[in-house]
């Protein structure tokens, strides 16, 4: 648990690619669309094109970030990039997206999954908060389709590609600005329950591995649902309380969004009205790392959060790791 004060989330921005995937389009697949609406709640996602990395989904996202932030490239201290499908094993995906952008500033990958986005939030915003970074560009991005196996009917119809992207400045003159309090955890023990096997140094990704579909992402959807639920619900309720804030005094609340019945499970123990958790995830399933930043550019655009606001965020996934924080918008 802890709190970083003097930080302001400046702008935001993302990108999705054009190519839209519909559950109707996976019906070719043998994938039952009325079976995704009823357990996930997602009616379509998008698809990277063959040529597009992720590199190149975050430099959009990126680009729109600082347009909207008003602020030259040169002007960054910092890039973070959250992502658990690099371009390549190494260099890491930020140094592409700095190469790209033209900018000057160290950068480094982080790879939490799914909770990616909140650990680059809580890293960035320490550099801001020791007086070391002024300006702090987290990137949350991922292109989980190269993940996922066609052939699993349950879990390849969950996921889609997308990047996110905050400025994070310093925001010295407000007491109560940044993130009130906030919380990141792991549980190492449940790693198996989301899992790519092969194509690390543990395992190998040898012609046989291949032949078995060990280099896609396995996932025990029981378990890492009632895991993600009961997340939520401690750490949201521990952020808040060590903030004294109450759930009713939220204006937005932006979940991973992984499934609507995770969503509609996790705050359903929050004094907090439904309309204030915002959901994209019907368009765009399960896009990792980018899920939150997205989500958040989102609803920024739409209105739904203001300056001033308290905006509650959490994210959770493989690791199996979370990070939840109170933020003064």
């Amino acid at each position: 648990m802890g709190q970083i004060a003097g930080v302001q989330i400046s702008a935001t921005g993302s990108y999705v690619p054009d190519e839209i995937v519909t559950n109707e389009d996976l019906a070719a697949l043998g994938c039952d669309s009325e079976w995704i609406i009823r357990r996930t709640g997602i009616h379509s996602r998008r698809r990277a094109s063959e040529d597009q990395a992720t590199s190149d989904l975050c430099y959009e996202a990126a680009v729109r970030c600082l347009k909207e932030a008003g602020i030259s490239v040169d002007e960054i201290d910092l890039i973070i990039v959250a992502t658990m499908t690099p371009d390549h094993p190494t260099p890491s995906t930020a140094c592409h997206l700095q190469r790209r952008l033209g900018a000057t500033a160290p950068a480094m990958d982080l790879n939490a999954a799914c909770a990616g986005f909140m650990y680059g939030l809580i890293t960035g915003s320490q550099f801001i908060a020791t007086g070391n970074n002024q300006c702090v560009l987290v990137v949350g991005a991922d292109m989980m389709s190269c993940t996922v196996n066609p052939d699993d009917k349950k879990t390849y119809p969950l996921f889609g590609d997308a990047a996110g992207a905050v400025l994070l400045t310093s925001d010295t003159n407000k007491t109560d600005s940044g993130i009130l309090s906030y919380q990141v955890g792991s549980e190492g023990c449940g790693g198996e329950m989301l899992c790519i096997p092969a194509g690390g140094t543990r395992q190998e990704l040898t012609p046989e591995m291949h032949a078995s579909g060990q280099q896609f992402l396995a996932m025990d959807g029981r378990n890492v649902f009632k895991w993600a639920v009961r997340v939520f619900d401690e750490s949201a309720k521990q952020v808040l309380q060590q903030a004294g804030v109450d759930a009713s005094e939220l204006a937005c609340v932006v979940l991973h969004q992984a499934n609507q019945r995770i969503i509609d499970s996790a705050v359903s123990d929050l004094n907090v009205d439904r309309e204030r958790v915002f959901v994209n995830l019907d368009k765009y399933g399960n896009t990792s790392g980018a899920s939150i930043p997205l989500a958040l550019d989102e609803a920024v655009n739409a209105g739904k959060i203001k300056r001033g606001d308290l905006v509650l965020l959490c994210g959770f996934g493989a690791g199996l790791a979370w990070g939840t924080a109170l933020i003064r918008w």
